[in-house]
């Protein structure tokens, strides 16, 4: 097994380097021109989904890269996911995205958050008035259809607590292959992680850096004194020493930057070595969550009405 990949419990391996494709005002040809060059550079992984709005710009650049012959559809895996609006029929939201990707699988599909909307709710904010009741047993069933029907080729979900894992895998035929949530050295997920290697499902890493450059992100983690000295003991850069963190626990890392200095140096992550003193120094930062997804409670529609009820005290 390569380094550079995970054996998922579905039996299927996934490159551990995710490129994000969700880029605040999300222009088409600066995320073409973005895949270009990252396929170029050695990604395999590309991350999207409906509400990011870069599903037809990401199909676009992995068709032209097909076509020319510089990538075969197998070797690269692209990853998408379900919006609450799409809960009551995950089958028909997904061939809209595989439409949008003008592709005929796709390798994972996830539920984007426990959160079911009505089916015209599709801001990435939804009002007071969008919110129906949470049926996971239902959504769950339309995500096992997708795979039944070779739509995709794994599934599983996003944003999930450790409870609320639990809970799917109570009732779920198929159990999730991944469970993509925010990780990074300020907000480690040890107790997910537990949970999650217990029942063999794959942790994945969103804003594995901390989010910086998103709207609601932060540069806290790259700017932190212990993460900046530890980069400069290995004359490696403080983003290379978060995500290398993140594959040193055993997540995949799906990292958002079109810059193409950055995009080599988070590459280059995998060359650097972290050793014990740097890890026990990471435990000891203070942990903050960074994206609390608050725009997902409320005290009379949603069914969280507040963030503990939505990350089940993992907060």
């Amino acid at each position: 097994m390569r380094s550079d990949q995970v054996r998922l419990n579905s039996g299927i391996t996934m490159p551990v380097l995710g490129l994000g494709t969700y880029s605040f005002a999300n222009d088409k040809a600066t995320t073409e021109l973005a895949v270009h060059l990252a396929l170029k550079m050695g990604y395999r992984h590309f991350d999207t989904a409906k509400i990011y709005g870069s599903e037809p710009a990401l199909g676009n650049a992995l068709n032209e890269a097909i076509i020319e012959g510089c990538v075969k559809r197998e070797d690269v895996f692209v990853t998408s996911k379900l919006w609450g609006s799409d809960h009551h029929d995950p089958v028909s939201a997904l061939r809209q995205t595989l439409k949008n990707l003008g592709m005929e699988y796709a390798d994972m599909y996830l539920v984007h958050w426990p959160v079911k909307l009505k089916p015209w709710a599709v801001n990435p904010v939804p009002s007071e008035e969008d919110f129906e009741k949470l049926d996971l047993e239902a959504t769950w069933a339309g995500m096992e259809k997708c795979l039944e029907l070779g739509l995709c080729r794994t599934i599983g979900v996003s944003n999930f607590s450790s409870k609320k894992i639990q809970r799917l895998l109570d009732f779920a035929s198929v159990p999730p292959a991944v469970n993509q949530v925010e990780m990074h050295p300020m907000w480690r997920q040890s107790r997910l992680r537990e949970v999650c290697a217990e029942h063999k499902i794959h942790v994945s890493a969103y804003s594995p850096l901390g989010g910086p450059g998103n709207s609601w992100g932060s540069t806290a983690v790259v700017e932190h004194p212990i993460i900046q000295s530890i980069a400069l003991k290995h004359k490696a850069t403080p983003a290379q020493v978060a995500l290398k963190w993140g594959l040193s626990k055993g997540a995949s890392v799906i990292v958002k930057s079109f810059n193409q200095e950055r995009m080599r140096e988070n590459m280059a992550a995998f060359n650097l070595k972290l050793d014990d003193e740097d890890l026990s120094q990471i435990e000891t930062l203070e942990e903050w969550k960074i994206m609390r997804g608050e725009f997902l409670i409320n005290e009379t529609t949603s069914p969280y009405r507040t963030l503990e009820d939505l990350w089940d005290y993992d907060i």
